[in-house]
């Protein structure tokens, strides 16, 4: 099984960029919302090392799929706080 894709010749996360597609679709208003961010976030802390490769993919997907207001605030705080530990 591959852990990565690459995208605009960029090396991601595969699990992540999965992770965000599914939030986006079906139920809801396709944005990724407060309980999504934290599956994300789950997702990140999973290897307990915020790799280039998971900033490079959390930064895509920050730009690239909408976000709820909260969602994208509460994600921009928590992994701060869980880097800074890093």
């Amino acid at each position: 099984m591959a852990y990565y894709v690459t995208i605009n010749g960029k090396k991601m996360d595969k699990d992540l960029i999965e992770a965000a597609e599914t939030a986006v679709k079906g139920q809801g208003d396709g944005r990724i919302s407060m309980e999504d961010a934290a599956k994300l976030l789950e997702k990140v802390k999973d290897g307990d090392t915020y790799t280039d490769v998971e900033k490079d993919t959390m930064e895509y997907i920050r730009k690239e799929f909408t976000w709820t207001y909260e969602a994208n605030e509460w994600f921009k705080t928590e992994i701060r706080k869980w880097a800074a530990q890093k």
